[in-house]
């Protein structure tokens, strides 16, 4: 029987945290990957998945990591006991490596050639002439669209999606034995991630590869490993093939994340809720091309138009680049637009900055990615308590009352409040940009990906006190997501947006169980199974409707009110 291609023995991994003392991060933990087989890594954040992956090839700062004892072997050669010039023999030509961000990860002042071609330089020797064709082939490969005009491309003029690609282009450029992706679909869109699971799978027959995947989306484990392994603080508690796992885990732990998939139901909606927002034939626009004495405009908004009541979510979902993050920006008046924004009855398009002030605490918005979002350099009071200052006069007491009240309110402890955000985990930093736009009690809340970037469990975490906060406060959310399965089980209405266009919206069981559109019904096709319909899905469409049918009486009504006036004028 021949050895495992990588083997890890009983690793342990600490970290200096002071001049004598030590945290243990990871703690003997084993495992084997053999060749042509693909082993999945899985757990919460903070379990010791990518600190495992790093020490791999010994990517951890020399400093500040200790291995106080255990192995890792690959091709019955230590790793971890390597000099630096036979481990630069093995990194990026036998072991390659692709990272969670690939925007943080590519070089922004380099362009999408020169980062190629530094590969190909270094590892393989080649010279730029001959590289250009592989570089071009191997874009192609991994599914770039024109590959060729892309070439002179930087990261920030690319989408998700194609800087993904690039950065997998990029490790397999040298044909590595050993593949580690560390959450390489994490913040893609379904599509995108069924195309960079498809890829991947491709990639590994056709270069024999053998591959470490660490991910904590279990749907995408799923379809792609051969065995999974689970950790927990630091230990591997649960190792087998992904049929145990899936259908027999032994550990509680295990059942915990299995359980931890999106379900449940929306909110109870209010009897004959009001309309809070309303939007009509909104479009932005964009300079595409800039020439001496005329400017050429491209629309990424097109004639937009929806409605928000009072207590309700409505989803918003569709591909990168669809356009769901600039109808947010739009909304909030942070880009321009044009049409029409109504907020509570008041047309807020068109007005002035301080006109518009007083809307501003009434809509609110949580981002994406909390760690961005945060100003770096405050202590959770001072973030959260910020909006106060400029929107209500307060005390200083009242202000450190207000935030005590609303960080306890969104499950923190308020005894941190004088830590910085890089104190928290993510799940923690996100509960903290929540409080932040909670403090000055909205109406309405903007939800952007707001947990697109978190753990299934921390994910139903938020999501349940999301649904605790609107049910108790009666808020009303815009929820953008391309978690298909997490917008059914949030949401009373969904609009799918694509190319800047509303392309289906209405009740979430329409949309779910008789889409009209082909493009809605290929977004569907990626989930792992139809949500089951209830009783409570019933009772919120015939509030909707309900709702829905008296607002079209009250609209008809003040339009035959409107003609009736005008026929007395020409009178």
């Amino acid at each position: 029987m021949s050895s495992p291609l990588l083997s890890i023995v009983d690793l342990n991994i600490a970290f200096k945290t002071g001049q004598h003392l030590q945290s243990q991060v990871v703690e003997n933990i084993s495992l084997d990957i053999n060749e042509q087989e693909t082993v999945a890594l899985v757990g919460e954040s903070g379990s010791g998945k990518s600190v495992t992956a790093l020490s791999i090839l010994r990517l951890l700062p020399r400093e500040q990591v200790i291995y106080p004892s255990g192995d890792i072997i690959f091709e019955d050669k230590s790793l971890l006991y390597a000099s630096e010039k036979e481990l630069r023999k093995i990194r990026g030509n036998q072991i390659s490596m692709i990272f969670q961000e690939p925007m943080v990860s590519l070089n922004p002042l380099h362009t999408v050639e020169k980062q190629l071609y530094e590969v190909l330089s270094l590892h393989r020797g080649m010279r730029r002439n001959v590289a250009r064709g592989e570089i071009l082939q191997y874009l192609d490969r991994v599914g770039i669209k024109d590959p060729k005009s892309k070439l002179s491309a930087y990261p920030h003029q690319l989408s998700g999606g194609e800087r993904q690609r690039v950065m997998i282009a990029m490790a397999i450029l040298t044909h590595p034995k050993l593949l580690i992706a560390d959450e390489p679909t994490t913040a893609l869109d379904v599509s995108v991630q069924a195309q960079i699971i498809d890829l991947l799978k491709e990639l590994k027959k056709e270069l024999n590869m053998s591959m470490l995947f660490i991910s904590h989306n279990l749907g995408i484990v799923k379809k792609l490993a051969d065995k999974v392994a689970v950790m927990q603080n630091g230990q591997i508690v649960e190792f087998n093939n992904k049929q145990r796992i899936f259908l027999r885990p032994q550990q509680e732990y295990t059942q915990t994340l299995l359980s931890s998939q999106p379900s449940g139901e929306p909110v109870p909606l209010p009897d004959m809720p009001g309309i809070l927002l309303s939007v009509n034939h909104l479009n932005v626009e964009v300079v595409a091309q800039k020439r001496l004495f005329r400017s050429k405009k491209k629309k990424i908004i097109d004639n937009i138009s929806f409605t928000v009541h009072q207590g309700e979510t409505v989803g918003i979902v569709g591909e990168s680049g669809s356009g769901k993050s600039t109808t947010a920006l739009a909304i909030l008046r942070l880009i321009k637009s044009q049409g029409d924004i109504c907020f509570d009855s008041h047309s807020i398009q068109n007005l002035s900055a301080k006109k518009l002030l007083p809307f501003r605490s009434r809509i609110q918005v949580v981002f994406q990615d909390p760690y961005s979002s945060l100003n770096p350099r405050f202590n959770v009071e001072q973030i959260i308590s910020e909006g106060l200052e400029t929107h209500k006069k307060l005390t200083k007491t009242e202000r450190e009352q207000a935030v005590i009240d609303i960080m306890q309110e969104v499950g923190l402890d308020p005894q941190m409040r004088f830590r910085y955000p890089n104190e928290f985990s993510g799940g923690q930093r996100q509960r903290i940009a929540i409080a932040r736009a909670l403090i000055l009690q909205p109406e309405l809340l903007i939800l952007d990906e707001p947990t697109s970037s978190l753990d299934h469990t921390i994910q139903k975490q938020i999501i349940n006190l999301l649904k605790s906060l609107q049910e108790k406060h009666r808020l009303s959310y815009l929820f953008i997501s391309h978690d298909l399965a997490l917008v059914y089980s949030f949401c009373h209405q969904i609009i799918v947006m694509k190319e800047g266009k509303v392309v289906e919206q209405g009740l979430r069981e329409k949309i779910y169980y008789t889409p009209e559109t082909e493009y809605t019904k290929d977004l569907l096709s990626f989930l792992d199974k139809p949500p089951r319909k209830s009783t409570k899905t019933l009772i919120h469409a015939n509030i909707l409707e309900k709702t829905q049918k008296t607002e079209s009486k009250q609209k008809e009504d003040q339009k035959i009110n409107w003609e009736d006036a005008l026929l007395m004028r020409k009178k």
